[in-house]
């Protein structure tokens, strides 16, 4: 009989578990295992110009969330297996300068507009804006410094049984090409059962468009430790957006039905990721918008699991945004070592951004991303954790 997450916290805790633990896994400090402490900061590092990047510690329920004031960025994310074992199922680095350097928006808030746009150009009300191009004639994740390279405000906050961390960025009109001033906050926040509540609010001055996300890369079965080929996957969406040679959408929303891209039910994501789609190929694998069948919705509601068979450990994920984007970490090339010391290859983690479609300014029947000056941006994603 598998046990669900709360009996295996409170096992662990009571018998003060903190035996070795596999190759990416950290061990559980005794008595920590389901507490809720505040919020700790200590500096992370420096940057070239003197600015100081701090990182801060977040316990709550069992899950343990360490968050950098660079870019937002969800450095690691520990989480209990079966049987109490502790590791951290996020992808990134010890060390600053290598999410200054080299990071492929590893735990990365991103923004102004996440995913890509097509030729970097959209037009809004009769106008036309060039935006960062990063990607080879397209921007993406908001352009060459977009969110994620940015230094927030971070305030921390305990609330009743919950703890987070409440960020804050004001992008000024005009910057990476987006019209505007955008005041930003991106909440963080842990509750009693150990999930990780992300709630996002921006406000702009002129009209503009937005699209935040949040870019964790996932292993359950821990960080550096290999391929995520049989974690097991569901996403409740009969359809997908197709790309161009450029990963940008064709505008076709096509049926999932009979593809590689049906994961309606649970299955591998090993199980078709080599089927030979000719948008397998030209995407090297799974890098596609699910149109989640619920639309956007008022509340968040459960869309997505990810579930690793070895460890136990489950993530289950609920939104009010009406895409998905699954990346399946085709672009890991085995030149980056992680946090654990080892280097990352094509396939050991997945990302699961939720989302508006990709290039929507310029897909006039996608769901529009666009914000104006007596409109509030809202919305929000939760990930629950069991094993």
């Amino acid at each position: 009989m598998e046990l669900n997450r709360r009996s295996v916290i409170a096992g662990a805790a009571a018998a003060g578990i903190v035996a070795a633990t596999p190759a990416g896994a950290a061990q559980a400090a005794p008595g920590s295992a389901g507490g809720r402490g505040r919020p700790v900061k200590e500096l992370f590092g420096t940057l070239a110009d003197g600015t100081k990047v701090h990182r801060w510690s977040l316990e709550n329920g069992g899950t343990r969330l360490k968050v950098l004031s660079y870019g937002g960025i969800v450095q690691s994310l520990e989480l209990p297996d079966r049987r109490g074992r502790y590791a951290n199922v996020s992808l990134g680095f010890a060390r600053l300068e290598d999410y200054v350097k080299s990071s492929p928006y590893f735990g990365a808030t991103i923004g102004r507009y996440g995913n890509r746009i097509a030729k970097g150009r959209f037009t809004l009300d009769g106008k036309t804006y060039q935006l960062s191009v990063n990607d080879g004639e397209n921007s993406l994740h908001g352009g060459a410094k977009g969110f994620d390279k940015h230094v927030w405000d971070i305030e921390p906050f305990t609330r009743g049984s919950d703890v987070g961390l409440r960020m804050r960025y004001t992008s000024v009109d005009g910057e990476m090409g987006y019209p505007g001033t955008l005041r930003s906050t991106v909440t963080y926040t842990l509750d009693r059962h150990g999930d990780w509540r992300i709630d996002y609010e921006a406000t702009t001055d002129k009209a503009t468009v937005v699209n935040l996300t949040n870019h964790t890369y996932w292993n359950l079965a821990g960080e550096g430790s290999g391929t995520v080929e049989d974690h097991e996957l569901t996403i409740a969406a009969s359809r997908y957006t197709p790309t161009d040679a450029g990963l940008i959408p064709t505008g076709e929303l096509a049926k999932v039905a009979g593809t590689p891209f049906d994961f309606r039910h649970a299955k591998a994501i090993g199980r078709d990721l080599r089927a030979g789609h000719p948008q397998q190929v030209t995407a090297k694998g799974f890098d596609h918008n699910w149109v989640l069948d619920k639309g956007i919705t008022t509340r968040p509601e459960h869309v997505a699991t990810l579930r690793d068979p070895r460890s136990g450990r489950t993530l289950r994920i609920a939104t009010d945004q009406p895409g998905l984007q699954f990346y399946s970490g085709n672009f890991l090339d085995g030149t980056l070592v992680g946090t654990g010391g080892h280097t990352y290859r094509q396939g050991d983690a997945v990302a699961l951004e939720t989302q508006h479609f990709p290039d929507s300014p310029n897909h006039p029947k996608f769901p529009s991303t666009v914000l104006r000056p007596w409109q509030t941006y809202r919305t929000t994603t939760i990930h629950s954790f069991d094993a």
